[in-house]
């Protein structure tokens, strides 16, 4: 494993073969001599050169120095490969010390060391090449002669008596030269293509990348901001029962004192209404008329107007405050309706529509609030106005910030709502709102429902709320959204994305009846 690991470090990235002379560039990879060279001389002349690793750009050729440790780490590392001392080539010459070869002469079928090239024969017929131990893959199969020709019309290397009694006659030949220089330069046009294709797939990463990082850093922080609205809303709801229980309380306890003191008044008076009782029993049963008299002045009865006001001083105690506690539940309303305040801290204007763009068909109302399809209206024809589609654009732009607004739409079957760019074509088959790049909207034409943009479409479920749209645009995020609102139920339908390079107009269409716009908001 060891091993395989450092042979992985000891390849060349562009040959993916050990290093052979191995040298640096500033940027500190490292490639074999011949195989940056070659990579280096496709680049000339395209206004600079760049390594094949990094990528880093070098305004001239850029200084290719040796890599001494790193050679002597291959040549250490060779030996100790299986199979790499069979595949060394030696020279034929030096039979007692084997020698590692230097060239093979394809003439005489020998490889030759440094010394004995010295005196070999430097006669045209004596080919050299690089050392090899294959020398009859470099000589003709028929002829067995040395292969020094290539056949252009075969695509075969041939050797001469191919080229005159064999079956390449009258065929064009090159010199073997010529054609490795000629296939070289098809190379270098190959690699510059390959290399170009992978530039384009860093530069596609890098670009899928930074959309990751800005959508992750996006969701963070509404994120932050969603649990920031809602640990404050916890918090006032805490607050507000804290205070509504402490108040019921208060008012239960005041109640509660207070007819305590009423309760041990009444018993002080019913203990003496007790005591009058058997006086006036004892009296009552007394033989002696003349003290029944007298005695029964001294008796008093109760006196009814007391115990009225015995009553109201029960009364007068108080109950729960029921009213006042309803009326602090009314507060969460108010922090309800703080949630909305967050989303849309301020409200727009009121989206209005721009008459001068309403095609002549297209009735608008005095309040410029919706648009049904009438007879001709007798309009002067501007080159901002609408000529084959009955179509309509607000007043308003928006270039920034969030947005939305609502259309009541259930009074046609027949429709299209969304936004557009102003310089969207204002006549033929392409003005039509989502049949250009210039627009995104909604359709509904029957029981159909269809997004488009671009004269591409999506159709959607059938069964959605029918009577009112939301349109919400976010021009900084690129998003265009459709809802369907049906009471408080919101179904969101479609969401398109896009680079906005223009400010964008409120869109309407209608092909019978009418459509009216209810209202907007705004988060700038």
């Amino acid at each position: 494993m060891a091993s395989a690991s450092l042979r992985e470090e000891l390849e060349c990235s562009i040959c993916l073969s050990i290093y052979t002379d191995p040298v640096t560039l500033r940027c500190g990879h490292n490639f074999c001599r011949g195989c940056i060279h070659r990579v280096l001389d496709t680049q000339e002349g395209s206004g600079g050169y760049v390594c094949p690793e990094c990528r880093e750009k070098f305004q001239e050729w850029p200084a290719l120095q040796s890599n001494i440790k790193l050679c002597n780490i291959v040549e250490n590392f060779l030996p100790t490969q299986p199979g790499q001392e069979e595949s060394r080539v030696f020279c034929s010459h030096c039979i007692h010390t084997p020698v590692p070869a230097v060239k093979s002469c394809l003439l005489c079928e020998v490889s030759l060391c440094e010394n004995h090239l010295r005196v070999h024969k430097k006669s045209p017929e004596h080919v050299l090449c690089d050392p090899t131990t294959s020398l009859e893959d470099r000589k003709c199969s028929i002829h067995q002669e040395v292969l020094k020709y290539y056949c252009t019309e075969d695509a075969a290397c041939v050797c001469v008596s191919c080229c005159v009694i064999g079956e390449h006659v009258g065929h064009k030949m090159v010199s073997l030269a010529e054609a490795s220089e000629g296939r070289k330069s098809e190379l270098r046009n190959v690699l510059q293509e390959v290399m170009s294709q992978r530039e384009k797939m860093e530069k596609r990463v890098q670009s899928l990348e930074e959309r990751r990082t800005t959508a992750q850093e996006k969701a963070d922080d509404e994120t932050e901001r969603v649990t920031a609205l809602f640990r404050d809303l916890r918090r006032q709801l805490e607050n507000l029962e804290k205070r509504v229980l402490s108040d019921i309380t208060r008012q239960a306890d005041r109640v509660s004192s207070h007819c305590g003191d009423v309760i041990r008044q009444l018993e002080i008076k019913k203990d003496e209404l007790s005591r009058k009782m058997r006086h006036i029993e004892e009296l009552c049963n007394m033989t002696d008329p003349l003290t029944v008299l007298q005695e029964s002045h001294t008796c008093d009865m109760c006196d009814t107007e007391e115990g009225d006001n015995e009553d109201r001083d029960i009364h007068d105690g108080g109950d729960l405050d029921v009213v006042g506690i309803s009326h602090t539940l009314h507060i969460l309303s108010d922090i309800i309706s703080g949630v909305n305040v967050c989303f849309y801290t301020q409200e727009a204007a009121d989206i209005s529509l721009d008459v001068n763009t309403a095609r002549d068909y297209l009735q608008i109302s005095d309040d410029r609030k919706s648009a049904s399809w009438a007879g001709r209206q007798n309009r002067p024809d501007t080159a901002e106005r609408f000529q084959d589609r009955p179509q309509v654009l607000s007043s308003q732009s928006f270039s920034s910030g969030r947005h939305y607004w609502e259309v009541d739409v259930g009074g046609s079957e027949s429709w299209t709502v969304g936004m557009c760019y102003p310089s969207i074509t204002r006549g033929g088959d392409q003005a039509q709102i989502g049949s250009n790049n210039k627009s995104w909207g909604l359709d509904r034409t029957g029981d159909q429902y269809l997004v488009r943009h671009d004269n591409e479409g999506m159709q959607l479920p059938d069964k959605i709320p029918r009577h009112r749209v939301r349109v919400y645009l976010d021009y900084e995020a690129g998003q265009i959204s459709f809802y369907a609102l049906c009471g408080p139920i919101i179904t969101h339908l479609h969401t398109f994305t896009a680079t906005f390079t223009e400010p964008l107009h409120a869109a309407l269409g209608v092909w019978e009846d009418c459509i009216k716009i209810s209202g907007g908001r705004s988060e700038m």
